[in-house]
């Protein structure tokens, strides 16, 4: 199972303030369309949903197409209201999900 790179850009924020999270995770992101070296289609294996949560309030989603490259990156803000588990979620075709944590602190 592959191991998310994430990074705030503060752990600790003033309540209010804009977190920035960047994260990076290693995956082949297959669209379905293309064919092996024997001509069978490779079948289809794409991250198609990313969650982030902190303390189990969702504060970013968003859906991946199969156009997405392979090792998705993906870059958003929230607005830091408490302290807490920023919890990065990747769920895949299959139903298997990819999970990566940091903690944030909010004064």
């Amino acid at each position: 199972m592959a191991v998310p790179r994430i990074k705030l850009d503060k752990k600790e924020a003033k309540k209010g303030d804009l977190v920035e999270v960047k994260a990076l995770v290693a995956h082949i992101m297959e669209s379905g369309q293309r064919k092996d070296a024997s001509g069978a289609v490779i079948p289809r294996k794409i991250l198609n949903k990313f969650t982030c949560t902190v303390n189990g309030k969702e504060v970013f989603s968003a859906d991946f197409e199969p156009a997405v490259a392979a090792n998705p990156y993906i870059q958003f803000k929230f607005r830091a209201q408490e302290s807490g588990a920023v919890v990065l979620t990747w769920t895949d075709d299959d139903g298997s999900k990819i999970v990566g944590e940091e903690k944030i602190t909010v004064s």
